[in-house]
C-alpha cells in the first residue's frame, strides 16, 4: 500500500480526524479464548512502537475488561499523543450472584452483568462508566453500540425509542460542549444501514461484517447512502471475525461463529486468486474496504504482539490492480467494487 498507513482523514463534516489504521480492542476482553494482562500490554505496546494511536473499545468487550486494560496501558501516556473511540448502550452492574454469574461470550471477562440503555441517564451513566475504566477523562467519539434488531428482538422498539427520544440528545449534548467530537452507530448487519442508522444523523459508522473481501452487500444501499450523505465509515471487522486471517480450515470463523462451507469454499477461491499474483490473503482483505471513498480507517484487532507486526506488514504489501481485477472476473468480489490503487 503506498499511502501513509496513518494518514488521516476527516471523520464527516466534523474536525475528527482518524489514521487509516487503528486497533480493535474487543480481544482483550476475551474475544475467542483468554488473553492475560501481560499479553494485552505487550500487544499494546507493539501497536504503540509501530506507530498506532487510534484505539477503538467498547463497555460490553469484557464486561469492561478491554476499557480497564485499554486505560492501564495509556494513562501515563500524554492524552494529545493517541485516538480513543468507545461506545454507549449499555449500563454494567453487580450480578445478584456473582458466585455463579455466565460470563459468556467472553473468555476471561469481569463479574459485570449489563443491561441495555439507549436513554439520556443510559448514556451518561455509561460514559462516566467507561471514562472511569480508560483512565481518562475524554473520548474523541461515541457510537450506539449493537442497535441492530435481530439483537433486541420484541425490545427493539422500545428500545430505539430511548435512543431517538433521549439518548441521541445526551449525545448532542456532549458534542456540542466539546466533550466528544463525533457522534457514531456500530452496526453488524446489512439491513441496519436502512433500518437503524437512518433513525439518528451519525457522522460515522463503524461497520462490523456487512462490507469485507467476502461481501460486498451494502455496496449499493447502505454504504451508497453514506457517500451521499457525507457519513464515513470505519471497518470494524476486514478480516470477517477470523476466517481472512487465519483462512479457511475447521476453526475458522466468519460472523463470529465457525464458517459454513460455502463460506470456507468462497475463501479458498479467494486465496486461490491472490496466490496466483503473489499475494496473502490477509493483504487482500486488509487493503480492500479501504478502497472505498466513505470508509476512512480500519481496525483490526490482535490478541498477541506478533498479530500487530504482521497486520502492518499486510497493509505495506504492494498489490497489483490485476488482483481486483482478476477477483471481480472471477465474481469474487462485486464488480463495481472500488479498490484501491497503488
Amino acid at each position: 500500500m503506498t499511502a501513509d498507513l496513518f494518514e488521516a482523514r476527516q471523520v464527516g463534516r466534523t474536525r475528527l480526524r482518524l489514521p487509516l489504521f487503528g486497533l480493535g480492542t474487543a480481544h482483550f476482553g476475551g474475544m475467542y479464548e483468554h488473553v492475560s494482562g501481560a499479553q494485552a500490554e505487550a500487544t499494546l505496546k507493539a501497536a504503540w512502537a509501530g506507530g498506532v494511536r487510534y484505539f477503538d473499545s467498547a463497555p460490553y468487550y469484557g464486561r469492561g475488561l478491554s476499557e480497564h486494560r485499554l486505560g492501564s496501558f495509556l494513562i501515563d501516556r500524554p492524552r494529545e499523543d493517541y485516538l480513543v473511540t468507545t461506545k454507549i448502550g449499555r449500563v454494567f452492574f453487580r450480578p445478584s450472584k456473582p458466585g455463579t454469574f455466565d460470563r459468556t461470550p467472553w473468555n476471561g471477562g469481569l463479574n459485570f452483568d449489563f443491561r441495555f440503555d439507549y436513554s439520556y441517564d443510559g448514556v451518561m451513566r455509561s460514559y462516566e462508566q467507561s471514562l472511569m475504566r480508560l483512565c481518562i477523562d475524554s473520548v474523541d467519539a461515541l457510537l450506539v453500540h449493537d442497535p441492530d434488531a435481530a439483537l433486541h428482538e420484541a425490545e427493539h422498539g422500545a428500545r430505539m425509542n430511548d435512543l431517538t427520544d433521549g439518548g441521541i440528545k445526551a449525545l448532542e449534548e456532549l458534542k456540542r460542549a466539546g466533550d466528544i467530537e463525533a457522534i457514531g452507530m456500530g452496526l453488524n448487519l446489512p439491513e441496519s444501514f436502512e433500518t437503524i442508522a437512518s433513525l439518528i444523523d451519525p457522522d460515522f459508522l463503524i461497520v462490523a461484517m456487512p462490507y469485507t473481501l467476502l461481501s460486498q452487500s451494502v455496496l449499493h444501499t447502505g454504504l451508497k447512502r453514506c457517500r451521499d450523505k457525507g457519513i464515513s465509515v470505519v471497518i470494524g471487522a476486514p478480516f470477517a471475525s477470523g476466517i481472512l486471517a487465519t483462512g479457511p480450515g475447521p476453526n475458522a470463523r466468519y460472523g463470529y461463529k465457525i464458517a459454513t462451507e460455502e463460506i470456507q469454499a468462497k475463501t479458498r477461491r479467494i486465496q486461490d486468486v491472490c496466490r496466483a499474483y503473489d499475494v496473502t490473503l490477509q493483504s487482500a482483505a486488509l487493503q480492500f474496504t479501504l478502497g472505498h471513498p466513505a470508509v476512512v480507517s480500519i481496525i483490526p484487532g490482535a490478541a498477541k504482539p506478533e498479530e500487530v507486526g504482521q497486520n502492518l506488514a499486510f497493509m505495506r504489501e504492494t498489490i497489483p490492480t490485476a488482483l481486483w481485477e482478476a477477483l471481480k472476473s472471477e465474481d469474487l468480489i462485486d464488480p463495481e467494487s472500488p479498490c484501491p490503487v497503488q
